[in-house]
């Protein structure tokens, strides 16, 4: 179970961290996620990886203003940098952080 205040804490204490928000009656979060997970894992390997089931944490989707899923937020050094709903793919989320993370890195 993730709180408000942990999750924010972690996005505190990391220097990249990634929210992924979905469900367990949502088949297209259970596709992506596995591969959006691998793809993250093997391109940054400073990334915190937060999984967020929204049938259970509802006052978190509420408080990060996510009303779909799957929902990937993305923040960097604290700041959100890129939001994702519903229709994504990995490549497409790999390329738009790319660039912004390896600057942060260097």
């Amino acid at each position: 179970m993730q709180t408000i205040e942990v999750i924010n804490k972690s996005i505190k204490e990391n220097p990249a961290v990634m929210l992924y928000f979905s469900a367990p009656t949502c088949n297209v979060c259970h596709a992506l996620k596995p591969k959006l997970l691998e793809a993250i894992e093997n391109n940054f390997k400073e990334f915190k990886i937060v999984s967020i089931d929204t049938s259970l944490e509802q006052e978190v989707a509420a408080y990060f203003s996510v009303f779909a899923i799957p929902t990937v937020l993305v923040f960097l050094d604290g700041r959100e940098f890129l939001r994702k709903s519903r229709h994504m793919s990995v490549d497409e989320v790999v390329r738009e952080i790319e660039r912004p993370y390896s600057m942060m890195m260097s």
